[in-house]
């Protein structure tokens, strides 16, 4: 199994005891660490599966120690999420690491894997078929077929929630997003339909809308810099949303008081969407 060297849970964590266990998809950087940082701060135990390259596995081991620094039990996989393979190691290792008779009160999916290709001018490096079912399959579809398998492993709480992170490229059209914006329009109605169908299994299934957020992800959209100014024109708390905003949403999404809540589209963007 494919896990980041020394990434097994503290005695600390052992003896904590902390009361339930979060799996984060998509974990090492932007929403996904900002959300296992916020959970572990409130006493989560903490699965992170990311794909990293070696040359940047020594920051994000940083991270991770900061995570650790919680008293949290913590295990990582550096494996390929969207692979059906390594979804099945990965399962295995989850359920090792579990603690007996514990289960996932959380999954939060944080993928960000695309691709960003204008469509036109219709040529080689415009948007093509293959560029679609990558980005669908990676930002939306993994979605199901992670809740679908630990559903069928059996790996979820009584009342667990299922997070996943949506962006206004839902509903409107940006130059170079095309697959993108397809992608999330697809993982909201995928996100409602689970709401729906797992509700006798107690599971609850939400999407966070985030404002702009300065993440790498974020960088990566062609003209990044032109649309957060005007995010900033946007926004009436005049600042983007931080991952730090969004992992508080996630939070709250996973308490008692929001049981109720499931199949929703929750903006967490200080009014940015407004205007």
């Amino acid at each position: 199994m494919n896990a980041t060297k020394n990434n097994s849970f503290s005695p600390e964590g052992e003896l904590k005891g902390t009361k339930s266990v979060a799996l984060i998809l998509g974990g090492s950087s932007g929403l996904g660490l900002a959300t296992a940082n916020k959970l572990a701060s409130e006493g989560f135990d903490i699965i992170v599966v990311h794909r990293d390259r070696r040359s940047d596995l020594s920051d994000i081991e940083r991270s991770f120690e900061e995570i650790k620094a919680y008293k949290v039990k913590f295990i990582n996989f550096n494996l390929d999420a969207t692979n059906p393979e390594k979804r099945v190691e990965i399962l295995e290792g989850i359920r090792k690491f579990l603690p007996f008779g514990k289960k996932l009160k959380v999954m939060v999916h944080s993928i960000a894997k695309g691709n960003l290709k204008p469509m036109f001018p219709v040529d080689k490096s415009s948007l093509g078929s293959s560029d679609f079912h990558l980005t669908l399959d990676a930002m939306a579809i993994s979605l199901y077929d992670w809740a679908r398998d630990l559903v069928e492993a059996d790996l979820f709480a009584d009342d667990a929630r299922i997070v996943s992170f949506t962006s206004e490229g839902n509903t409107k059209a940006l130059p170079n997003y095309g697959a993108v914006s397809a992608a999330k329009a697809a993982l909201e109605a995928i996100t409602r339909n689970m709401a729906l169908e797992f509700a006798p299994l107690g599971i609850k299934a939400n999407c966070i809308q985030a404002g702009v957020t300065d993440t790498a992800s974020f960088k990566m959209i062609p003209d990044s810099d032109n649309i957060k100014k005007a995010a900033l024109n946007r926004n009436p708390h005049g600042r983007l949303t931080t991952p730090e905003d969004v992992a508080n949403a996630v939070y709250l999404l996973t308490t008692d008081e929001a049981k109720w809540i499931t199949g929703t589209v929750i903006k967490v963007d200080g009014g940015e969407s407004l205007r």
